[in-house]
């Protein structure tokens, strides 16, 4: 049996910085039956307790193995319902293949590269509807945002038979799937096709409607909707609040990615969005979104890329296969080192950056060893953009708007239980409104769960 996992192509470093195509190309047939080899079929999987979602892992890996590959991706679907979005971009390192019996002594199998591959094959050979069966008529649910909780939930409801509709407060559905992941690392018509299986299973999506603001869930209510999966993500921006922070080209990585992404910068002039990026330019980070920005910001032309970290990398939480790929690409990394002033010109354009030296101290609240300022190690740098990705914050329009839904202290909303259950009878809540920024996995782990609840609370509610 191969030690090591089975290579998956991908394009070479110096063609696809100068593109926005995938860079990892999947598996070939003889690749995939090559990793799919690999598993040893436990009798106690741990892979299974391992995934958000509980994707019976070895079964659909015997399928590949047996080249049925329709089966394969039949078992998939029986736990997830956006199986080609997760098997480009979930954290299967962390999670499922962390625990896989072969990674006590070689390489995990290769689960998320293995899902890819019977997603895949399906979007080329045809994608299969289950049946739904709708015969008696069922409640009406509400899911409000279409990321990968609400399209999970929704999924998961349309398949009991639910009337089920998503409200999207942006113009494309997908959520973060769509604004905030570069076309390098998730295309958009994979999110379009996954997304259409979810309407095919009978779900409506009413997009350009923010509730809060077009809509209340009271004002739902009324309209007959019996319950409410809240799965608005936390889109709004984190800054430092540094000097300089409101200079022309400082950028959220919300408003950077999104450009780029939903409103197809990259494709500029064809789409009329252009987004202006320096020569250098620094990004402040160390999770997926610092690495998207700043291999984003190579494509968009610039000529160097900087990752501004305060701890070491080891303590980046970025996937190691996004850092890995930035250092291919060129991005630099200025690890120890924290902004404290962002520098203008006589312009009121940036033209650099003052930072201080950081070194590790004891660990803190996130298990992490905590960043301590170095006195007296202050250095200046020259950059002409600079993007603020240290995470996001949940939109405050749903529970500003809803009387009784309790919110943590820090905005999300608060759920009781697993279930996502809220301070309000009818209305459940997940993702990263709940949590706060999180993984694609864990949202829609959430979602089915929430969905599952709902199901329940509706069938108790039937006379």
């Amino acid at each position: 049996m191969l030690k090591k996992k089975t290579r998956m192509s991908e394009q070479l470093p110096e063609e696809r910085v100068k593109n926005f195509n995938e860079v990892s190309l999947g598996y070939t047939e003889e690749e995939a039956l090559l990793e799919a080899s690999r598993c040893l079929q436990c009798k106690k999987p741990r892979c299974v307790e391992g995934c958000p979602v509980e994707i019976d892992i070895p079964a659909f890996i015997a399928k590949i193995r047996d080249k049925d590959y329709s089966a394969a991706i039949s078992v998939i679907k029986e736990k997830n319902n956006l199986p080609a979005i997760c098997g480009r971009v979930c954290p299967q390192e962390t999670q499922c293949e962390q625990v896989c019996v072969l990674a006590k002594r070689q390489d995990p199998v290769g689960i998320g590269r293995l899902e890819r591959f019977a997603s895949d094959w399906e979007m080329k050979h045809g994608v299969q509807f289950p049946r739904i069966h709708t015969e008696d008529k069922r409640p009406r649910v509400a899911v409000i945002g279409s990321g990968p909780a609400g399209l999970t939930a929704a999924g998961d409801l349309a398949k009991a038979g639910y009337d089920v509709t998503i409200f999207e407060a942006f113009h494309t559905p997908g959520g973060v799937l769509v604004y905030g992941i570069p076309e390098f690392r998730l295309p958009k018509d994979i999110v379009s096709a996954e997304v259409e299986y979810i309407k095919r299973l009978g779900v409506r999506i009413a997009t350009n409607t923010v509730v809060g603001k077009t809509l209340t869930l009271d004002e739902l209510r009324d309209e007959g909707f019996k319950a409410f999966f809240v799965a608005t993500g936390a889109g709004l921006p984190m800054f430092m609040r540094i000097p300089g922070e409101n200079l022309a080209g400082v950028y959220s990585a919300n408003e950077f990615l999104t450009r780029v992404n939903l409103m197809k910068a990259y494709l500029f002039p064809d789409y009329d969005t252009p987004v202006k990026i320096g020569k250098r330019v620094a990004v402040v980070g160390g999770g997926n979104v610092a690495m998207d920005s700043a291999r984003t910001a190579l494509r968009l032309g610039a000529e160097e890329s900087i990752i501004v970290y305060r701890r070491s990398e080891q303590e980046m939480p970025a996937r190691q296969e996004e850092v890995e790929h930035a250092k291919e690409e060129g991005v630099k990394f200025m690890l120890l080192t924290n902004p404290v002033e962002v520098m203008g010109d006589d312009k009121l354009r940036v033209a650099g950056l003052r930072c201080i030296r950081m070194e590790l101290g004891e660990p803190d609240a996130s298990g992490r060893r905590r960043p301590i300022p170095i006195p007296g190690s202050e250095f200046g740098m020259q950059v002409d953009s600079y993007v603020v990705a240290i995470g996001q914050t949940p939109n405050p329009l749903v529970p500003r708007t809803t009387p009784g839904l309790e919110v943590q202290s820090w905005g999300g909303i608060a759920a009781k239980d697993d279930s996502g259950l809220t301070s309000i009878d009818d209305v459940w809540a997940g993702g990263d409104i709940v949590t706060g920024a999180a993984t694609v996995i864990s949202a829609m782990g959430a979602g089915k769960k929430s969905a599952q609840a709902i199901d329940e609370y509706l069938k108790g509610k039937k006379p």
